[in-house]
């Protein structure tokens, strides 16, 4: 079966691995032959969400790496998905639709539409995050 579009690109910080990861990933393998994973390095974690990760980055992107939808994980440095599409040369970027009308994906919609790339956004999973599990682990333990 052919599938719409050829390489795909996705990105995540993938901490503390969930369903609502594992669902995006395996929507997006559905829609492309071939799924590249940007996965944000500890670095660019602390720098947009001033936060360190649980998981460090060697495993996170070892986890993202053995999952079946994935073909290839790359270290995800910067935010600038264009300069992502420029070093990957992918068809769509797909993004979880809880993004969807932001400014900032309306400006990359349009910045996409320059190069062929379609946005495909997902229904985001509820009721589950890594923000919301480690708010949990931290509860559990007293901390």
């Amino acid at each position: 079966m052919n599938k719409k579009y050829n390489v795909g690109y996705t990105t995540g910080v993938f901490d503390l691995f969930h369903i609502g990861h594992l669902n995006i990933l395996r929507r997006a393998k559905e829609q492309c032959e071939y799924l590249i994973v940007g996965v944000s390095t500890d670095e660019l974690v602390w720098e947009y969400k001033h936060k360190t990760p649980v998981i460090p980055f060697a495993e996170r992107i070892a986890i993202v790496n053995a999952i079946k939808y994935v073909d290839k994980a790359v270290p995800q440095n910067s935010q600038d998905k264009v300069a992502a599409y420029k070093r990957d040369s992918f068809n769509a970027v797909f993004v979880g639709d809880d993004w969807k009308g932001t400014d900032k994906w309306q400006k990359l919609e349009s910045q996409f539409e320059k190069y062929g790339v379609d946005v495909v956004y997902f229904p985001y999973t509820k009721n589950t995050s890594s923000t919301l599990l480690t708010l949990t682990l931290k509860e559990i333990v007293g901390k």
